[in-house]
């Protein structure tokens, strides 16, 4: 790795986004000078953590080097790994109003509000940000203020694009500015770094203002409760619904405490101006049933969200019956797959019909562009370089060759811990630092790489078992204690295996010299491998073993 204060030059290092969709950090450098894009997490684990997030190791390695953390927009994804990880960096904040206070309410949770610097930047602004001059760019997507970031220092302009559509009927917040695009696109780009997300789309992105009409129409045709489940970030979404429920006579009523966080910020910033005020879940639980429109969270199957509980019928004020509607107004992220259909299958067992986006019902608008948009642009920017991100390998790839058919003359897919030099004679990767996962495990934060988290994942596939061994003075050895978790069924083959663990070890005892008796570590590995064999006799498998002596 070359030595950071070599880092004379201009460079793009992605932490995160890069190979996969969600979890975005990236960074930037200019003459020793590091500005973040960008801090966000995703919530796909085998192992049960509820946020998975970017590991800032290089960075905070070298934070007296980095000035600044520019946000693009206030998803999850982009934005949630703040309150877990800004203590290990600690360096100014820049958003625009409405990520701003979304920003402001979290630090509020985890009581870092007076700690952090939080610069509200107007939209359309710019600001300078160590050696960086950064200018918001509006564009549109499914929530309001998203912005490209046109990057300027003396080597060159980066356009960084965040997640974005070109939506020529936006429900919340300003059209795209093409026109400030083209105007970037005529003074040179020498690197845009684009969304990938949705580039095996051959259309444009519809726009959100079909959904909204498709929501009216299908509301109107049901005579008792509707649900709808969306993402709780979806503001657009959330705009389309409160219109839909008015269209229809319907009093609307938010079910999820993220939802309401959401709502008070939208409203409050002015997004919502024109709609009626919504219910509480006490007072929409009263409602007559034709009269009421749920917005629920939980769209994708989530144990803990409003849906899940309402479909579990443990929610304490909300009830779906037999002729309710549940409109199923989002995507389903790879890897949900299992946990949705079960809430749907929940569902449908109580008679509730359900409405998914498909080709007779159009409920759901994605947030990114297709491959036409992408086009524009690319025709507006006209950028040196090309350089995909928020996407897997395939995504990326795909862009890259877009780009290159486009026209675009160079070139580059980048990945987590790949430092890429951008010059005016081309990209090149020059070094790899450290890049990882981290998780937030109850109050602490956890390597996805560390040995406890590979013993958890093993433990999944082998269970474990924990052995007692009480030897007395005299040299008598007891029966063995053994508890096994994940593994026996009943009592009968915790039996089974209590004896053969005994069997087992009684060999093994037989073959260890006095001398080595008396040395607890040779006499644990010896209990561990009589277990792991008497399991794998037993069951075939090998599970993780714990071993205790206790010497009387």
């Amino acid at each position: 790795m070359k030595n950071i204060k070599n880092f004379d030059g201009l460079y793009f290092l992605p932490l995160g986004g890069s190979g996969e969709i969600g979890m975005n950090l990236n960074l930037y450098c200019y003459n020793n000078e590091w500005l973040m894009v960008d801090c966000g997490v995703t919530f796909t684990d085998e192992v049960g953590h509820d946020v998975i997030m970017p590991d800032p190791k290089f960075i905070t390695d070298n934070k007296k080097h980095l000035k600044g953390l520019v946000l693009t927009h206030a998803h999850e994804d982009h934005i949630g790994a703040i309150p877990y990880i800004w203590e290990q960096f600690r360096c100014p904040l820049y958003a625009t109003p409405f990520t701003a206070e979304v920003i402001r309410r979290k630090l509020i949770e985890v009581g870092l509000l007076n700690e952090v610097t939080l610069n509200v930047i107007q939209l359309e602004h710019k600001v300078t940000v160590g050696s960086f001059e950064v200018e918001y760019i509006g564009l549109t997507h499914s929530i309001p203020e998203p912005n490209a970031l046109a990057i300027r220092t003396p080597k060159g302009t980066i356009l960084h694009t965040g997640d974005w559509k070109f939506d020529p009927d936006p429900i919340v917040g300003e059209k795209s500015n093409l026109s400030r695009l083209k105007e970037i696109g005529d003074e040179g780009v020498l690197a845009l770094v684009c969304d990938s997300t949705n580039v095996f789309e051959e259309s444009q992105s519809a726009s959100e203002l079909q959904v909204q009409n498709s929501l009216i129409e299908l509301i109107s045709r049901q005579k008792k409760r509707v649900a709808v489940a969306l993402f709780a970030s979806n503001v657009a979404r959330l705009k389309s619904c409160l219109v839909a429920a008015q269209k229809n006579n319907r009093k609307a009523c938010l079910v999820g405490r993220s939802l309401w966080r959401m709502y008070e910020i939208s409203k409050n910033l002015g997004y919502l101006d024109g709609l009626p005020p919504v219910l509480k879940e006490n007072e929409g639980a009263k409602a007559p049933r034709h009269e009421i429109l749920y917005l629920c969270t939980g769209s994708q199957g989530e144990e803990r969200a409003a849906l899940s509980r309402i479909a579990k019928r443990t929610h304490p004020r909300i009830r779906l019956e037999s002729e309710d509607t549940v409109i199923f107004s989002s995507r389903v992220i790879p890897g949900n797959e299992l946990e949705i259909f079960d809430l749907q299958n929940r569902l449908s067992r109580n008679n509730v019909h359900l409405i998914m986006d498909n080709n007779k019902n159009f409920t759901h608008v994605s947030g990114h562009p297709g491959r036409l948009e992408l086009k524009e642009m690319y025709q507006l920017v006209r950028p040196q370089c090309l350089i995909p991100v928020h996407g897997e390998y395939r995504h990326m790839e795909e862009q890259a060759f877009l780009g290159r058919d486009c026209g675009i003359p160079q070139q580059i897919v980048p990945h987590n811990g790949g430092i890429i030099e951008l010059t005016q004679e081309g990209p090149k990767h020059v070094s790899d630092v450290h890049s990882g996962r981290i998780a937030l495990e109850g109050s602490r934060i956890v390597s996805l790489s560390s040995q406890h988290i590979q013993d958890r994942r093993y433990m999944m596939r082998t269970g474990a078992v924990a052995l007692t061994l009480v030897i007395h003075k005299n040299g008598k050895v007891d029966e063995p204690f053994v508890s096994a978790v994940g593994i026996t069924k009943d009592k009968q083959e915790s039996d089974l295996l209590r004896e053969h663990v005994f069997i087992n070890l009684g060999e093994s005892l037989r073959d260890l010299n006095d001398a080595d008796i008396l040395i607890d570590e040779k006499l644990k590995e010896t209990c561990r491998r009589a277990t792991r064999k008497a399991t794998n006799f037993i069951f075939g498998i090998k599970p993780i073993v714990t071993t205790h002596v206790v010497r009387l």
